[in-house]
Order: structure tokens, then C-alpha cells, then sequence
């Protein structure tokens, strides 16, 4: 027997959420994007004072559990939110906080 097949699919995705926001720039970045519609990635760079490519990691945890997006407008990169995924992340944490 699988030890997944015991884990919902709603099980799933908030640990995915959860581990992007295991760390604080990734949760510095999500507090930017829901206070504006969105940022580009040199904007970010500035504020945030790490290596750009350490930046870029941290963006595409984000990206990759779907809270965030990315649209590329040569020479930058524009995220936002992804507002399903965030409007999902912040139901099923309620949901297991609400407890």
C-alpha cells in the first residue's frame, strides 16, 4: 500500500503551501504581492538584500507551489499572486487553524 494514497489532495497541497512559506524572504515576497497587484523581479532585488540568485530561488519555490505567477517582459519578469492558489492556501489553513 502506498503511504500516499492515506492523504487527500487538500492534504497535499497545504503542505506544498506550507513548505513555500517556510522561510521569510518567500513570506516578505507574498506580503509585497498582496499588497499590489504585482512586482518586477529587479524590483524585488533591490528591496531585498541577498544575491539575486538566491532571490530567484525563493521565487520559484513560490512559483512552483503555485502561489505565485510569473509573466516575462524582456529584460524583466512581472509575479503577482496567483489568486485562486493564495484565496485556496488561506481557506485550507483556516480550515486546519480554525481547529
Amino acid at each position: 500500500m502506498n503511504n500516499d494514497s492515506i492523504f487527500t489532495d487538500n492534504q497535499k497541497k497545504l503542505a506544498r503551501f506550507a513548505k513555500a512559506l517556510s522561510h521569510p524572504v518567500r513570506i516578505y515576497v507574498l506580503d509585497l504581492l498582496s499588497r499590489q497587484s504585482c512586482c518586477y523581479s529587479g524590483d524585488l532585488s533591490e528591496e531585498l538584500p541577498i544575491a539575486k540568485s538566491t532571490l530567484s530561488q525563493h521565487l520559484k519555490e513560490l512559483k512552483n507551489a503555485g502561489l505565485i505567477q510569473g509573466e516575462i517582459e524582456p529584460p524583466k519578469i512581472k509575479y503577482c499572486l496567483n489568486r485562486e492558489n493564495w484565496d485556496l492556501a488561506k481557506q485550507l489553513f483556516e480550515g486546519i487553524l480554525s481547529k
